[in-house]
């Protein structure tokens, strides 16, 4: 009879936290979009402004310098004025200067690397809040047993972005130039700022969800009042002007928090590599086209979303049958990081299948263990959950400043890309590493009480 009654509830119960996941799917595949398009652009931009590597290297992590530092303002943001509108403004911003950056064809020499990089610098300003709202909106609609699921599929829209976007943005490039690659890609980013604003809410205001739904997902752990309205509380809103520096005090002075950051800048690496230098690898080291790496480009690319939405389903999996929330994060991370190191054999190999076969691999090892997203969703203490996802973005985000650097540097030095895909493997081991050595038990943060 219990199951009967399950089974009913289950049949008039909504299904708006699917919708609400899916916006976050098709928001993290334009925001990272965006942030490749200058690898797309960057074989023709460099030889059309005479940039050697150590020069591109510097212009790829100006993104990272700025999305760094605005990490921790942008999570004040959202936990002060909510997701829904601090997002939206950062979709649409986002999107602008990634369209002006088809405008530096108007300068030469010094002063269009000087436009490109202070537009790239912007950008990152503007994508700051995008990966903290994610968290906080994935742990306001999604109850604990649902989570590694639905973060680890919004995370997968970084891989997806290359799928759908790398072949579209090489055909743009080939057939237009490479201005034309920024102008369309911002202008698509324009438009999902707009359906953003038109869909989404918190699961206290959303008007297409149910009591069955409502009631599920807070039963679940969903934090549900995350982002509503709280009237009561504008006199202290008012005076609440800042970050709770005591907050961010505690969460750095937490081991199992440094061992998730340490763990989150060795995976980004993987991350910034495939974002920077990864097309340029194919058409420099290779020998393809411009068009061919942007086709070439997405079978990792297919692989690392496929890994994404597994290492999700893998974590969810392991949480039901164990109830542990240690042993369902840590297994698809290290698992995940083991298999990435795949990518070190890409120096051993002479045909392109096999170059492709095994980054493939490797990308789709850094999908399975992409749940650092999940891991934040979880531990962040209820007060603070924007604030702990922008420092957890920082310091994951500081590859995005070292990564393309070093590369630069090493390819200045070496002529190869062999010493830089070692580099990306080490980093693979090393995020093992930290959540095996490191982390510890995970679970939820608890703030002591200002003194």
């Amino acid at each position: 009879m219990s199951a009967v009654v399950s089974s009913a509830v289950d049949a008039r119960r909504s299904r708006v936290r699917l919708f609400i996941v899916t916006m976050l799917f098709l928001v993290t595949t334009v925001n990272y979009a965006d942030r490749a398009t200058l690898s797309i652009a960057g074989p023709a931009l460099s030889k059309e402004l005479h940039l050697d590597p150590v020069a591109m290297g510097y212009i790829f992590s100006a993104f990272g310098w700025s999305y760094v530092a605005a990490q921790v303002p942008g999570g004040w943001l959202l936990d002060r004025y909510g997701s829904r509108i601090v997002y939206a403004f950062s979709i649409i911003i986002w999107s602008i200067f990634t369209m002006m950056q088809g405008w530096i064809g108007f300068f030469n020499g010094a002063a269009a690397v000087t436009v490109l990089f202070a537009l790239r610098f912007l950008v990152g300003i503007a994508e700051a809040p995008s990966f903290p709202a994610n968290a906080r909106i994935v742990a306001a609609w999604f109850p604990g047993n649902e989570r590694g699921t639905a973060s680890a599929f919004f995370n997968s829209g970084q891989y997806f972005a290359t799928v759908l976007f790398a072949p579209l943005m090489g055909w743009i490039a080939h057939a237009y130039g490479w201005r034309y690659v920024f102008f369309v890609m911002g202008g698509l980013g324009i438009v999902m700022g707009m359906v953003w604003l038109k869909t989404i809410y918190g699961p206290k205001e959303h008007p297409g969800i149910n009591d069955a739904e409502f009631d599920y997902i807070r039963e679940g752990g969903a934090l549900v009042d995350l982002d509503a309205p709280k009237d009561d509380l504008k006199d202290e809103r008012a005076t609440d002007s800042g970050p709770k520096w005591d907050h961010i005090r505690q969460l750095l002075g937490n081991r199992m928090m440094l061992g998730v950051y340490v763990g989150q800048y060795c995976i980004n690496t993987l991350t910034y590599f495939f974002l920077t230098w990864f097309p340029v690898y194919l058409v420099k080291e290779r020998g393809l086209s411009i068009l061919q790496a942007g086709f070439v480009a997405t079978l990792p690319a297919l692989c690392g979303f496929i890994g994404g939405v597994l290492g999700g389903i893998i974590s969810d999996a392991i949480l039901r049958k164990t109830n542990s929330l240690t042993l369902a994060r840590k297994i698809p991370i290290v698992g995940g990081m083991l298999l990435s190191m795949s990518i070190i054999a890409c120096n051993y190999v002479d045909g392109q299948a096999l170059v492709v076969g095994f980054m493939a691999l490797a990308f789709f090892g850094k999908g399975i263990g992409a749940l650092g997203w999940a891991v934040v969703s979880d531990t962040s203490p209820k007060e603070a959950g924007g604030v702990s996802g922008g420092l957890f973005n920082t310091f994951g985000n500081l590859s995005s400043i070292t990564t393309p650097i070093v590369i630069g540097y090493i390819l200045a030095a070496t002529g190869s890309f062999n010493g830089a895909l070692v580099f990306v493997g080490a980093n693979a081991l090393v995020a093992a590493i930290a959540y095996l050595a490191i982390v510890g038990k995970i679970e939820r943060v608890v703030l002591k009480p200002s003194s």
